[in-house]
């Protein structure tokens, strides 16, 4: 594991689709038994290198009710973006995620991680990726939805403040879904510590 991270670290696939060059954001543990796949950096996080580390990451946390301390834990989480890198900015947001990523890497990064019993699947992308047909027609659908891909996948929408229209559109979201997000987050989290 540590040599296939050494070698994402250093990857230079997509290089010149980079406007702010290549940093790739990812980190696992063979050990893990949550998967967090989002869609790609953001400048914040690309500036610090630290997954998460912006308001929706601050949102996310929140979400699955831990700590920073459990979140950064990475015997605890992997957080396998679905790209590395930070794309760039579009007409109404950051570019998706550059597609060489996934193809690339999510392949042998889950090979290594033969302890994993939830992947948390945020965004679109990451759902399209990972659910392909048995995904629905909107994030909003795939998301209410959420019980037919237990126990492997749960789906969510992205945590960004930019998404709290959504969030006031769709209430069953935090009575349906957060509670079984974190209750099975905070079990696993819990049976790792006895090993």
């Amino acid at each position: 594991m540590e040599e296939l991270l050494l070698d994402i670290k250093q990857c230079t696939t997509c290089k010149e689709h980079l406007p702010l060059g290549t940093r790739p954001v990812v980190s696992a543990h063979p050990d893990c038994k949550i998967v967090i796949i989002g869609q790609a950096p953001g400048t914040k996080v690309h500036a610090s290198g630290v997954p998460w580390d912006d308001a929706s990451g601050k949102q996310l946390r929140k979400w699955l009710d831990v700590s920073n301390d459990d979140f950064y834990d990475e015997t605890k989480f992997a957080i396998i973006p679905m790209g590395f890198c930070y794309p760039g900015k579009g007409k109404t947001g950051d570019l998706p995620p550059r597609p060489e990523c996934a193809q690339q890497w999510h392949k042998p990064l889950f090979d290594e991680l033969k302890k994993v019993e939830l992947v948390i699947l945020i965004g679109m992308y990451a759902q399209k990726y990972y659910l392909g047909k048995a995904a629905k027609r909107t994030l909003t659908e795939t998301v209410d939805n959420f019980q037919e891909y237990l126990p492997t996948y749960l789906p969510l929408p992205h945590p960004s403040p930019r998404n709290r229209f959504w969030l006031t559109k769709n209430p069953w979201f935090k009575v349906e879904v957060l509670p079984e997000l974190r209750k099975r987050v905070n079990c696993l989290i819990d049976s790792s510590k006895f090993y």
